[in-house]
């Protein structure tokens, strides 16, 4: 699936701007651009060095299409490994237009989305972990996420395993030796220098599965569901959360029938907030469906916000509502509101006598807030940001790549095969197959195994230009 040809895309967003930037790649690219660009030096493109930049005017047909500037990457010291120019031209719709046409009528091929990015993979600039990572960071709404695909970029956790790989291979040729001695019975791979090197896979591999957890939150931003009893004041809390009004406020029961959507970012991390229906027995066909919405939006969530008014609440029904809601794995936070309607604006006697019996509620955070009171509404988000942080013990070596995740777990009961293998005195041949096993699930991480349908998978999720 690699196209030797020179590739065409602009690397800037869609519509006019002040500037643009055409990206070429291929061997041809820097003749191709010499051919119609003409420097203010009057010195030819094709003579300069790498990493240069010439001003010039670029001409179509002997008219003048813009004045622009040059930049020169010669393979392989290049973002593909390719010969590489970039052009940064005006950015009218006309001129970008223009250049496209250029270009094009030279022999350049308009780039499929990720295009460049598979060409660094396949002249070896990265390995496929760092170039998934280049589409995380280009896609990531929060500094968290950032952080993580930086991490992953820079290599993070796979030059680890490529080590561990590497060590697991010279064992499995080791052990093939011994196939071609088989009548001499003898081991040329230590079992115990081997279970040695297992274990320390399976520490490492465990630790980044649990790390996905919250990585998976990271890059997708927290979804976090706002539930409770129609008017317990939903909306109210959302609006305070975005500090704007996105959702309509009424004293009316069952008001919200849909569900309402916004995010911000706190201390790095991004959240999804989601407001729903009312949780209650209702004839209106219209309030059940955004009931019903509401206990699925429950379901994805990573964090339950249950919110009661302790002065129209009973225990039972709050005790009842989060057995029903409880998952394993959601985070659950029992805020009453209304607390500005309490006399000395503290908290209820029903918050009292739940916070004595906490360890039956299950929860993971319990406390008071009016939505009138700013700094209410900054303590619940600083407990939020809490909750997800501690999810995260791993610092910065954390997997958010549902790919890597199943690779990893695909690894890991290889390598338990392998380990009771050894128990069990497998015999060489048998050994050799879950070790293969366990080889090829690592190497689908950095790449080193692949295919192109997996390939065309990956890349084809990429923007045009990247």
């Amino acid at each position: 699936m690699f196209n030797q040809d020179t590739i065409i895309a602009k690397a800037t967003g869609v519509g006019s701007s002040a500037i643009c930037l055409f990206r070429l790649s291929g061997i041809n690219s820097i003749e191709m651009v010499s051919q119609c660009f003409h420097t203010k030096s009057k010195k030819k493109l094709i003579n300069q060095k790498s990493h240069t930049i010439h001003l010039g005017t670029l001409q179509y047909e002997g008219v003048v299409l813009d004045e622009v500037l040059v930049s020169v990457f010669r393979a392989p010291h290049s973002y593909t490994g390719e010969n590489v120019v970039e052009i940064s031209c005006h950015g009218s719709n006309y001129i970008q237009e223009e250049v496209l046409r250029l270009f094009i009528s030279k022999g350049a091929q308009p780039a499929k989305p990720g295009e460049f990015t598979l060409r660094a993979f396949l002249n070896k600039k990265m390995d496929l972990s760092q170039a998934e990572a280049v589409a995380d960071l280009i896609v990531s709404e929060s500094e968290a996420a950032h952080q993580v695909a930086m991490n992953q970029m820079r290599g993070g956790y796979t030059a680890e395993i490529a080590q561990l790989r590497q060590k697991l291979l010279d064992f499995a040729s080791l052990i093939t030796l011994e196939l071609d001695f088989a009548e001499e019975d003898v081991n040329f791979a230590d079992r115990t220098a081997l279970t040695k090197l297992l274990q320390l896979l399976q520490s490492k591999i465990r630790s980044l599965l649990d790390s996905f957890q919250y990585g998976s939150v990271i890059k997708k931003g927290v979804p976090v569901a706002i539930v409770g009893k129609p008017n317990a004041g939903k909306s109210s809390l959302l609006n305070a959360l975005l500090n704007e009004d996105r959702a309509i406020v009424s004293a009316i029961p069952g008001t919200t029938r849909d569900v309402i959507e916004d995010t911000i970012t706190i201390s790095g991390i991004e959240f999804r907030f989601i407001d729903t229906a009312g949780l209650r027995e209702t004839n209106d066909h219209i309030e059940a469906i955004g009931v019903a919405k509401a206990k699925e939006k429950v379901d994805l969530a990573k964090v339950m916000i249950y919110l009661f008014d302790g002065l129209n609440s009973s225990k039972s029904e709050i005790l009842s509502a989060i057995k029903d809601l409880k998952r394993e794995g959601l985070i659950v936070m029992l805020v009453e509101n209304k607390i500005d309607l309490i006399e000395g604006k503290k908290e209820s006697l029903l918050m009292k006598r739940l916070k004595k019996e906490s360890e039956k509620l299950n929860c993971d955070a319990l406390f008071s807030i009016s939505t009138f009171d700013p700094s209410k509404i900054e303590l619940l988000k600083k407990t939020l940001y809490h909750q997800i942080d501690k999810i995260n013990v791993h610092g910065d070596v954390v997997i958010s790549n549902a790919r890597h995740y199943e690779a990893l777990k695909n690894a890991l009961e290889a390598i338990t095969n392998i380990s009771e293998g050894i128990d069990n005195d497998l015999s060489g041949d048998l050994l050799s197959v879950h070790i293969n096993d366990a080889i090829h699930f690592l190497g689908e991480i950095s790449g080193e195994i692949t295919n192109d349908e997996l390939l065309g998978n990956i890349f084809s999720k990429f923007c045009i230009g990247k």
